[in-house]
């Protein structure tokens, strides 16, 4: 066996939770993740329509997320970990790291058209595997490798239009889309590591800090001012209980998509946002009579196509390691497995 150390950190106490659910709880979870994210990307189309203010909105999401936390805290619902100055800063870094990837992928979109925006992004499942692979020296089955291509290039097929960037523009995108990899990988390893913080905890300790730097990117970007015309002009009772549902709606997404990040793993995330931006069009498709062309439809089969060949890729990954793992403890006992 290989006596080098990972270049990051790599837990080495018990199995981390995550590995010890049934893959009906992780599909279970998936599909609540689904069903939020889909919720909340329409209904802040909805939103943003009447209220362009994105990094407000965000501080609202946030600012709903540490009221939504605090009232399970009162509960009992969960407790706070004792944390050490470097810990704490480690937590305000991964909130830095959140609120400047959506920082970084609002500029982009002033600097490249919609579909090469889509398409940059959905790299992010490869990007995510460079993390593992380079940072965690993770290996993956070919296999692995393969199924994540559909995925990516069916994103690329099913948004296909107008390819258009400035050099800056690019760079930015591609940035965002590393970000919002290392993002995902973050979240998983804040949960599985060594600091396993529960994802109310997590979700506690990180929604304060994001809202005081959405407030200052809102400052800075003149959000801040736009909003007192706006409060006066044209803010309503009505909007006022849109924004408080979207962010409750909001609030359950990422409880549940730390949650789903923690049982599923990172890579799984990210080819999981793939498949959530496929269906985001399948509905528009439905609902509001999206016209798409014959090279949209194969993205979109493409898309789901992969990501259910990704999914039985890591099903058979996982009862193979199983089988290893089962196999070696058994000589370990001296004992033989019982064929059936």
């Amino acid at each position: 066996m290989s006596s080098e150390q990972p270049i990051l950190p790599i837990h080495s106490g018990p199995v981390a939770d995550g590995q010890q659910d049934s893959l009906r709880v992780k599909y279970q979870w998936l599909a609540v993740y689904f069903f939020f994210n889909l919720a909340l990307t329409l209904y802040n189309k909805a939103v943003l329509g009447n209220f362009p203010f994105p990094y407000i909105l965000t501080g609202i999401h946030t600012l709903c997320g540490t009221i939504g936390c605090l009232y399970f805290y009162m509960k009992g619902s969960f407790t706070l970990t004792a944390l050490s100055d470097r810990e704490n800063v480690t937590l305000f870094l991964f909130s830095l790291l959140y609120t400047i990837n959506i920082a970084i992928s609002n500029v982009s979109l002033n600097l490249v058209t919609v579909p090469f925006h889509q398409i940059v992004r959905a790299m992010t499942p490869f990007f995510t595997v460079i993390i593992y692979v380079i940072g965690y020296r993770k290996v993956y089955s070919t296999m692995t490798y393969v199924s994540l291509i559909p995925v990516v290039a069916g994103v690329g097929f099913a948004t296909a239009g107008d390819y258009y960037f400035t050099p800056m523009g690019f760079i930015l995108t591609l940035l965002g889309a590393f970000l919002a990899a290392l993002k995902t990988v973050a979240t998983n390893r804040v949960q599985t590591g060594r600091l396993r913080l529960s994802p109310l905890e997590l979700l506690f300790r990180m929604s304060p800090l994001a809202f005081a730097q959405c407030l200052i990117y809102a400052y800075f970007t003149g959000e801040a001012a736009s909003l007192r015309d706006y409060w006066h002009s044209s803010m309503t009772s009505s909007m006022m209980i849109k924004l408080l549902l979207n962010g409750a709606i909001a609030f359950g997404l990422n409880v549940v998509s730390f949650t789903a990040n923690k049982k599923t793993g990172a890579l799984t995330m990210t080819v999981a946002a793939n498949v959530k931006q496929i269906l985001t069009i399948v509905l528009a498709i439905m609902f509001f009579h999206l016209a798409v062309t014959p090279m949209n439809a194969i993205g979109i089969i493409l898309t789901l196509t992969g990501g259910a060949w990704y999914a039985k890729v890591e099903l058979e990954n996982k009862q193979r390691n199983n089988s290893t793992a089962a196999s070696h403890q058994h000589k370990e006992k001296g004992t033989v497995p019982l064929k059936a």
